[in-house]
């Protein structure tokens, strides 16, 4: 796993969730939740954190020839987006930290997308929390704010049990209800008069 760090500078909404309001118009992203790693004038990114791959965590470091010194939890590797799907990024708490390679978000929140993070979650001091995904979501100037004045996304904070929780298919209401929205009241069209 490499690391390009143009994907990483930006601080409008990094560090906040996207949620996907029935407006989104795109099944990729159908209720979906968003951590945003980085926002800028020329570009955003962030991954997906509710929806889980069939590849489970062991058996992906199996495959990548992660030699392990304690048993990997047996989590659910993330779909974290369109973009780049065979390249790893993780989410982790921020006492992890290999520069340059870590990028530190907000809120304890940092991501690392070398092997380096693959060797701590293995070794027997992993980051307190961490979630594996596969690809992520990106924006080119502009797109992503068109996204929210058409009312594709909803921001909101983010917290830890959100972006680590594993009740992935109730994130999305979970996101919602921050906001103080209940999602069974939202449709996919608006009504006319």
């Amino acid at each position: 796993m490499t690391q390009d760090r143009t994907l990483f500078d930006g601080p409008y909404l990094k560090g906040k969730i996207l949620i996907a309001s029935p407006l989104i118009g795109d099944p990729r992203f159908d209720r979906s939740v968003v951590y945003m790693c980085a926002h800028g004038d020329d570009h955003a990114m962030g991954i997906i954190i509710n929806k889980p791959m069939r590849l489970r965590l062991p058996t992906l470091f199996e495959q990548l020839g992660v030699q392990s010194e304690i048993e990997v939890p047996d989590r659910a590797v993330l779909d974290g987006g369109p973009v780049d799907r065979d390249r790893g990024f993780v989410l982790h708490s921020d006492d992890f930290l290999h520069e340059p390679a870590t990028l530190m978000i907000s809120g304890g929140l940092a991501l690392t997308a070398t092997n380096d993070i693959l060797e701590a979650m293995a070794s027997p001091s992993p980051p307190r929390r961490s979630t594996l995904a596969l690809g992520y979501a990106g924006w080119e100037a502009g797109q992503l704010e068109d996204e929210i004045a058409a009312n594709a996304w909803l921001v909101a904070e983010a917290d830890e049990d959100l972006v680590f929780g594993e009740s992935h298919e109730a994130k999305w209401s979970a996101a919602m209800r921050k906001l103080g929205v209940n999602p069974e009241h939202l449709t996919g069209s608006s009504g006319h008069a």
